[in-house]
């Protein structure tokens, strides 16, 4: 019987606090919203944790810059669009395996501090 694997190493970027086009209302397409993301990413960072080396991890600084930059040009209707859409660029980078990523729009509902979609995706084959 073969050992379990180690579960995937972490990277989380919490609270990433941002405004952008989003929603289904007339309204909403034409003022900046608020939106929260944060994204857990899974890869194994043991050879980063070895070698103390930028090179060998996910650099957390450049995927936030990235991150920040589509939301803040998207235009999309849905927030499951925009969740899905981070989480095809988190996995852009070969190194994180899986990816779980969350989009609140705070205020959303009246009596609700927020609203959002939490969706995980991973790398195929």
């Amino acid at each position: 019987m073969s050992p379990h694997p180690l579960p995937l190493d972490r990277i989380r970027i919490r609270d990433l606090h941002l405004r952008c086009v989003i929603g289904i209302q007339e309204w909403e397409r034409s003022v900046l919203q608020d939106v929260r993301i944060n994204i857990v990413l899974h890869a194994d960072l043991a050879q980063a944790g070895q070698s103390d080396r930028i090179e060998e991890t996910i650099n957390y600084k450049t995927l936030s810059k990235a991150v920040i930059a589509l939301t803040e040009r998207s235009q999309f209707f849905l927030v499951e669009t925009l969740a899905e859409r981070i989480a095809e660029l988190c996995l852009a980078d070969r190194r994180v395996q899986r990816v779980k990523v969350s989009v609140e729009k705070p205020g959303a509902l009246r009596f609700a501090r927020s609203v959002g979609v939490t969706l995980r995706r991973q790398r195929s084959g």
